[in-house]
């Protein structure tokens, strides 16, 4: 045998080196099927997930509203949010729809707002609950200045506590803050509220026309 026959490898170990090339290659080819159906399923993975997380719906109408009220459509987003997580419900209060407005609260904007024909079983509807819902948070805000904190602690405390918190803090003209809210369920409330209008402002800002 010649040295160069000697070196030769012999078939075995050819089609062994073969073997481990092609296992190499469908390693490699399954690797990057496996990425690109990573990348292309997590997008909508992850829109599954903030649909659930933080659901969003009637942008049109929250949209309409905004304009409508001067309002931040974030803010009636994060309103519904804290209220009823986008879903129509009553509560045992009976505060009625996504934005849980006090059947006497929806009588007084429906006088305010001329809905004459207006019944209570109409805050079922999403177009007349966040309407009356929005109209409420720009009377709050007007009440109050403009400022959030007060208008949003209003909404879910009341405004004869807010009044009275007011009155209470000894500095009416000075920026009333959320650690000055006399109810801890209140101080939650104002956090997930603005907690929400962050979210919805990342996560949603086409949606909410921003």
């Amino acid at each position: 045998m010649t040295a160069r026959a000697a070196s030769r490898p012999s078939p075995r170990t050819r089609r062994g080196r073969t073997t481990a090339r092609r296992r190499a290659f469908a390693l490699l080819f399954m690797a990057a099927l496996v990425g690109l159906s990573a990348a292309l399923i997590a997008p909508h993975l992850n829109r599954a997930v903030r649909e659930v997380t933080l659901p969003l719906r009637h942008e049109d109408i929250i949209r309409q509203q905004a304009e409508r009220k001067r309002l931040d459509p974030a803010l009636i987003a994060g309103v519904i949010y804290a209220e009823s997580k986008f879903r129509d419900a009553t509560s045992p209060t009976g505060a009625k729809g996504l934005m849980q407005i006090q059947p006497a609260t929806a009588r007084y904007i429906a006088d305010k707002s001329g809905g004459t024909a207006f019944e209570i079983r109409d805050l079922a509807t999403p177009q007349i609950n966040i309407a009356y819902g929005s109209f409420y948070l720009r009377y709050l805000l007007d009440r109050y200045g403009d400022n959030e904190v007060l208008a949003v602690a209003a909404y879910n405390g009341g405004e004869t506590n807010v009044d009275r918190w007011i009155a209470e803090s000894g500095h009416a003209g000075r920026a009333f803050t959320r650690s000055e809210i006399g109810f801890p369920e209140t101080r939650a409330y104002v956090d997930r509220v603005f907690d929400a209008r962050r979210d919805y402002r990342r996560h949603y800002a086409e949606e909410l026309g921003l």
